[in-house]
């Protein structure tokens, strides 16, 4: 019987290939599609752990407080992303509200509720209970996270607003930007090294 734990599966042309130790900076690609199969993560799951309730603290800065303010002739309005979600729900696009609430607040929520489950645990040097359904859906959860997105549609509406009304990026913009970075360090491609780990 062939040993599998030595093998990696391109994600996308399922070609197979076997793992290799890689240096800081360095990556293995695909030779057939050119995705990247591995990458070096330096990581400990001392670190992860530590930048997973960073994260945890910027995701609550990016939801309670204001992204933005808007000023004009005396009025002031701020708007947080909870309000971004209501205000979306409020007319006939409700479905896209719940995609919106799903996408820039539940999802990176519910990664960083699984990464520390699983990093806790991991701290300990063992593997935490439910561990294989958690890694499934920290890799489901990926792509529905979609924090840059969010942060890049924020910036546009800062530059646009600027040249019509007094813009000023709130904490909650600058939480966003950080946590974006920071969900791409710890629940990227790279979470799959925990399998390898524990």
């Amino acid at each position: 019987m062939v040993n599998t734990e030595s093998l990696i599966i391109c994600e996308h042309c399922d070609c197979v290939y076997e793992k290799v130790t890689l240096a800081k900076h360095q990556k293995t690609s695909c030779v057939r599609c050119g995705g990247v199969l591995q990458r070096f993560n330096g990581l400990t799951v001392e670190q992860r752990l530590a930048l997973t309730f960073t994260a945890a603290v910027l995701w609550l800065f990016a939801n309670f407080y204001p992204v933005m303010s808007i000023s004009m002739k005396g009025l002031k309005n701020s708007a947080t992303l909870w309000d971004s979600v209501l205000a979306l729900s409020q007319g006939p696009i409700t479905f896209i509200a719940m995609v919106a609430a799903i996408a820039i607040i539940i999802a990176p929520a519910f990664q960083l509720v699984l990464l520390t489950w699983v990093l806790s645990f991991a701290l300990g040097g063992q593997r935490a209970p439910g561990f294989k359904l958690c890694m499934r859906w920290l890799e489901t959860l990926r792509p529905w996270s979609m924090l840059e997105v969010c942060l890049l549609g924020a910036m546009v509406a800062v530059f646009k607003l600027a040249g019509l009304l007094d813009v000023l990026p709130g904490i909650g913009l600058f939480a966003l930007a950080a946590l974006s970075l920071m969900m791409i360090r710890i629940a990227g491609r790279d979470i799959r090294d925990l399998w390898d780990i524990l």
